[in-house]
């Protein structure tokens, strides 16, 4: 058996030697690998073999091209490191064209001739664009972010892509911090559910069609939680609120699938991420057996330098290297800083060895070692970008992302008898805004404004709609205002669109004053003082302080960014084509001063009463947000009966089956998101007052009745006990079904 594989090995090394791996077809005029006709190990052990240090180091490192300032360029140097085999990924490089021609230069004119990876930053969308992440998790319909997920990927390998640094799954409660609205909210379960969801969106179960990328779970770990809600910042908690908040969406994506994972910008107790051995290798590789490779952030390796752990680039390649990063982004260290350490000992070649395999390993599974232009198809690629099925599962997973937050009097939908509409605001024909933070290749001309939206309603409805921006998003320029005023009085109803622009959330776009920028609240006041019904449609990337809003307006819509569909989707909402499902992912505080406000709290030894002082709340305001996590309306009702379950005493070997019956007791046809929480009274440790440990998103016909049922087993009551074990307790628990967290509708059992 040992003489027979030595034999293939000598046999591929000829081969290579000869020039047949990679050579160039004269038919089709492009250079075609030769299908490997040894096994993945053989064929990386060759490869290993052969590759001088530089080549090694040359494959964990990664840089950028510089499409985003001049076009797809990419700089001679990087070009030169191709050739001779120290760069083996590359980002921000897309198009078939551009990739194919990068590609080439691997294939054409390096030594050992291994393809190049190109990654990109598809996050909610490639060509076509999907709200927001965070905007897309208040859908809670795990079935549409998966297919959101599938068609960003597909968009993106039929440009020539691999590998996407999404989803990026951290958990926060911050909304101040800019990169919440890459996320999933607040909450752990649900943050854990849609983890998984778009993992096996963006990977499905291979690349056998090149229509799936390689994901990159991020930010690894704890990103959401820095202090003061300033991106980068330090992150300060204990071990314990690690495990049980933060970690576990990262780890329900690596479960799922996800085959690398990236290191976060900020500290854990005092170590650096991309130097954090405890993160990387006795958390992630260890425990989780995660075999994938592990890529830094852009230049974070570089910048534990200003974190104070290390002196200088060498001693921060080194530490990134023992602690378990794989790749290098843009830092360019491993380059050359990181030889010393082989010299004097703090590194060895196995660990090198061990990272190139890694990353070698995701090549082959991409098929790069069959064709490295296999995801280079330009029929494909006009074939499948912005087709018309991707276009419309833009526009309904936009519908269902909207969040109602208030209807008073029925102002929506909007009625028949409402023939003349006035649209406020410099967000209703704003294309670019539309696109949201994080919006990769999208293109704003691509885009459906609400304005534009609204008159394409109108050109077949008979509805009159007219326009005025009326202010800015940002300054104090109030002259519009007058013009507003003058044509509110010929409406039947107003609708205002306010918020943010999309620069004002994203990366490094963090905000102390979370309010609705700029005098677009006073021009809301001055409509709403003119009598007529206004509806307030609030874009953003984030929650806002919305406490005067909501005192100023009829209807209320939380409408985040939602990317291409945009103005068809609210329009749908608006005039009742679609019924809003949409819940809150995450709670949106009165005042600034509340945060960090969330559902899942501890109670404390003086638990929060309003009508007593000696008790931990405020004195100037309630301590509940002004809309809690899962809170959202519906032009439905529904109504709950008390929980069943079918034992009020069980083991921790049973199985506990809840359920509830929900009526539609309305007129109109509506889904529901019918929400389980759970309390444990007496724990080893204090537990939170309730978390949510399941959900259901259903239709239910007008008049209809449903019974809702819920499985509990050992796991959802399991947590990390006094003694940092994982398991649960025996005690009281009290079961809440509800619509939202603010629910009180509760059953009490008994885990013997």
């Amino acid at each position: 058996m040992k003489t027979m594989q030595l034999c293939l090995l000598v046999l591929f090394n000829i081969l290579v030697l000869a020039g047949l791996w990679g050579q160039k077809n004269a038919k089709t005029q492009r250079v075609v690998a030769v299908k490997p006709t040894i096994s993945k190990e053989q064929l990386i052990d060759s490869l290993l073999a052969k590759m001088t240090l530089d080549e090694k180091l040359g494959q964990m490192t990664l840089f950028t091209t510089d499409w985003g300032s001049t076009g797809p360029t990419i700089r001679e140097g990087f070009e030169n490191d191709i050739r001779s085999g120290r760069c083996g990924a590359l980002f921000n490089s897309h198009t078939v064209e551009f990739t194919k021609r990068l590609q080439k230069i691997a294939m054409e004119e390096s030594r050992l001739k291994i393809p190049l990876l190109f990654g990109y930053d598809v996050i909610h969308g490639y060509k076509t664009m999907f709200p927001v992440p965070l905007g897309e998790a208040a859908s809670w319909d795990l079935q549409a972010m998966e297919l959101s997920a599938y068609i960003m990927a597909k968009e993106a390998a039929a440009a020539g892509l691999h590998w996407t640094y999404a989803p990026m799954v951290d958990i926060t409660r911050e909304p101040r911090w800019g990169r919440v609205m890459e996320g999933a909210g607040e909450d752990t379960y649900l943050g854990s559910r849609i983890a998984e969801a778009r993992v096996r969106g963006i990977q499905g179960d291979g690349f056998a069609k090149a229509d799936r990328m390689v994901a990159c779970v991020k930010h690894f770990a704890a990103y959401g939680a820095p202090v003061a809600g300033r991106d980068y910042a330090t992150v300060d908690m204990s071990e314990r609120m690690l495990r049980d908040i933060y970690l576990p969406p990262y780890k329900a994506a690596v479960k799922a699938g996800a085959m690398t994972v990236m290191t976060s910008f900020n500290e854990y107790d005092g170590v650096p991420a991309s130097g954090n051995r405890f993160l990387l290798q006795n958390i992630l590789r260890d425990e989780w057996k995660f075999d994938g490779f592990v890529v830094s952030d852009y230049t974070s390796v570089t910048e534990m330098i200003n974190h104070g752990v290390v002196k200088d680039e060498t001693d921060a390649g080194i530490l990134a290297i023992q602690a378990g990063v794989d790749m290098d982004m843009q830092g360019g260290i491993y380059q050359e800083k990181v030889k010393a350490g082989l010299k004097d000992g703090r590194l060895t070649m196995q660990q090198i060895d061990n990272s190139v395999r890694r990353i070698l390993d995701i090549k082959y599974a991409l098929g790069l070692f069959d064709d490295p232009y296999r995801f280079c198809d330009a029929d494909r690629e006009k074939k499948v970008i912005m087709s018309p099925e991707h276009i419309a599962a833009a526009r309904d997973v936009a519908r269902k992302s909207i969040v109602l937050l208030k209807n008073d009097k029925a102002t929506l939908p909007i009625r028949a008898d409402k023939k003349r509409v006035l649209v406020v605001g410099a967000l209703a024909d704003d294309k670019e805004n539309m696109l949201g933070a994080w919006s990769g290749s999208g293109e704003a001309r691509h885009c459906v404004t609400l304005l534009e939206g609204l008159q394409s309603y109108a050109a077949t409805s008979g509805v009159v709609v007219d326009y005025v921006k009326g202010c800015a998003i940002e300054g104090d320029d109030k002259n519009g205002f007058t013009e507003a005023l003058m044509k509110a009085k010929d409406a039947d109803v107003i609708i205002m669109a306010i918020g943010e622009s999309r620069d004002m959330s994203g990366e490094a776009a963090a905000r102390a004053i979370i309010h609705v920028p700029g005098v677009q609240a006073d021009l809301l006041k001055l409509m709403k003082a003119t009598g007529r019904p206004v509806v307030t449609i609030v874009m953003s990337g984030r929650p806002l302080i919305l406490t005067d809003v909501h005192t100023h307006s009829d209807a209320l819509l939380e409408a985040w960014f939602l990317g291409s569909q945009a103005g068809n989707a609210l329009t749908d909402v608006l005039f009742g084509k679609y019924n809003p499902s949409a819940k809150l992912p995450i709670s949106f505080p009165r005042h600034e001063g509340q945060i960090p406000v969330f559902y899942s709290q501890k109670n404390t030894g003086r638990p929060y009463d309003p009508t007593i002082k000696w008790n931990s709340r405020y004195l100037d305001m309630p301590n509940e947000p002004m809309y809690s996590f899962g809170y959202g309306l519906s032009y439905s009702h529904f109504t709950y009966s008390l929980p069943k379950v079918d034992k009020s005493v069980f083991t921790e070997n049973e199985t506990l089956t809840v359920s509830v019956d929900v009526t539609n007791t309305s007129d109109v046809d509506g889904e529901e998101i019918v929400q389980l929480y759970l309390r444990d009274l007496v724990g080893s440790v204090t537990r939170p007052v309730k978390e949510l440990k399941g959900f259901r998103k259903l239709l239910i016909q007008k008049g209809q009745t449903v019974t809702v049922t819920f499985q509990l087993t050992k796991e959802d009551l399991s947590f990390y006990r006094k003694d940092m074990t994982w398991g649960c307790e025996p005690g009281e628990f009290d079961v809440f079904v509800g619509p939202s967290s603010d629910t009180q509708n509760k059953v009490r059992v008994v885990l013997k």
